[in-house]
């Protein structure tokens, strides 16, 4: 199956990438943009076919090393 991993900072984490691209979009004549977050996304397929256990295992690799959980929020999305 395909696994999705959108990987954010969390509301009130200052978001330098984010700060810079909305600059530079003001700076292009994009006036009408505002609160530009940057984050990441993962897409990897998984040899699963238990939806529960894919879901467990992505969770702990996005606990263990694809999300820093201190700053980060993540959400999973399978895909069928």
């Amino acid at each position: 199956m395909k696994i999705v991993v959108n990987v954010s900072l969390k509301n009130g984490v200052l978001d330098s990438q984010g700060k810079a691209v909305h600059h530079a979009l003001n700076s292009i004549g994009f006036n009408n943009v505002d609160n530009v977050r940057v984050g990441k996304q993962i897409i990897f397929d998984l040899n699963e076919n238990n939806e529960a256990k894919a879901k467990s295992d992505v969770t702990k690799m996005c606990e263990d090393l694809l999300a820093n959980t201190v700053i980060e929020d993540y959400s999973i999305e399978i895909v069928k």
